[in-house]
């Protein structure tokens, strides 16, 4: 017990290192919102909670306009920010307002274009190139055209036609179709993202435009028939743009916005669009087209979590603990003292007279094909265990050693 303490407390203390060190080094970010068509009062907290979660982050929520069609008195200093999210579709704002966020633009700096974002400004000429594609708004074909993807081709549809539809909310599937992009490289192919409404038939000038993602609107829902892009990167001068149409928020959250390949997608979006690259890594618990994953309080599940919860596991319960655990093993295949580490906490495990039979149980199928000489007498102990010695001696017996 002791021992599992001691390996908790100096992995939340370099937890709390990395963290502060982030910190110190986070890409200042303003959070447009105000009067939008979704609910605005809490998406901008959720944005926040999850781009300064990342680490590289510190973000301001400015609110705009503060009473309707009021915006004469917004003029934030976008020069002392590197990153500028946009979670507002109402009000035109000021020319003044205009000039300075596209000189911000023009200059370098970064932009999301969030979910209801698509629909903001439709007579406003330069931020339809920065949003890449739209809808509403009274947007048709003068506006552009229609960008999908039909049978694996990149499809640009000039024909009239309405800008902006949507069916029912669902689940779906989302495909990426540009693995070579630093936002998207490494993620898996296909992934599920959680309960969500799909944007389609947006048009617009689609300039220096990649679509990065897609997912399918399904007509049994009302949707278009068509691969709609759901993730795009655009470069507007020297600033790059982020556009991400899915994380509609209900009450509460939701599975939109709790779902880890969307809060995934927008921290990597967000530091593509302030650097150019993107520095962290794929999480282990990113979804793949088996389901969605989603993260409640929006957080990556860590090395600390997956032990405070194995030592409690039982049958009837999740494995998505021992799954991280596995994963992380995995990735330190070769990294002796990575993989020791880990074998020295499982160790811990099997000595913690409070861990139950089940959580013991996994660990002894773990230990039984990476373990080292480590963890052998820890598990020639539970062979006197009538419980577990079935697994013990099948350890055992792996691990080329006499019972």
């Amino acid at each position: 017990m002791k021992r599992q303490l001691l390996n908790i407390l100096l992995i939340a203390g370099l937890i709390a290192i990395v963290t502060s060190c982030n910190t110190k080094s986070s890409y200042k970010t303003l959070i447009i919102t105000g009067r939008n068509t979704s609910n605005w009062k809490e998406s901008s907290s959720v944005l926040k909670q999850i781009l300064d979660g990342s680490g590289l982050f510190s973000c301001e929520i400015a609110t705009n306009p503060k009473s309707a069609g009021d915006t004469s008195s917004f003029e934030p200093d976008f020069s002392k920010y590197k990153l500028v999210v946009i979670d507002y579709n109402v009000d035109s704002w000021s020319e003044k307002t205009k000039t300075a966020f596209l000189d911000f633009v023009r200059n370098g700096g970064g932009v999301i274009v969030y979910q209801g974002a698509s629909s903001s400004f439709p007579d406003w000429k330069e931020y339809n190139e920065i949003c890449g594609l739209g809808g509403w708004g009274n947007r048709s074909e003068k506006d552009g055209p229609y960008v999908y993807y039909r049978n694996n081709e990149l499809v640009t549809d000039s024909s009239a036609g309405i800008a902006g539809s949507y069916g029912k909310l669902s689940e779906y599937e989302v495909r990426v179709r540009n693995l070579d992009h630093p936002v998207t490289r490494g993620l898996p192919v296909r992934w599920m993202h959680g309960y969500d409404v799909l944007y389609a038939r947006l048009r617009g000038p689609a300039k220096n435009m990649e679509i990065l993602a897609t997912a399918y609107s399904d007509t049994a829902g009302g949707g278009s028939g068509r691969n709609e892009p759901v993730l795009m990167a655009i470069t507007y001068g020297k600033g790059r743009i982020f556009h991400t149409t899915m994380g509609i928020l209900g009450e509460g959250g939701g599975p939109a916005v709790h779902c880890a390949g969307f809060i995934v997608t927008l921290q990597r979006g967000a530091e593509w669009a302030v650097t150019g690259n993107v520095t962290q890594a794929v999480p282990n618990d990113f979804p793949n087209a088996a389901g969605i994953v989603l993260r409640p309080d929006y957080k990556e599940i860590t090395l600390e979590d997956d032990f405070a919860n194995i030592v409690n596991y039982e049958i009837s319960k999740s494995t998505k603990y021992l799954t991280d655990l596995q994963a992380r093993i995995r990735k330190a295949s070769g990294d002796a003292k990575t993989l020791l580490k880990y074998e020295k906490m499982m160790v811990s495990v099997l000595k913690n007279s409070e861990a139950t039979i089940d959580s013991k149980k996994l660990i002894l199928r773990e230990l039984s094909w990476m373990g080292t000489d480590y963890c052998i007498a820890s598990i020639k102990e539970l062979v006197k265990n009538e419980e577990l010695k079935h697994e013990a001696e099948f350890a055992l017996e792996r691990l080329n050693v006499e019972k």
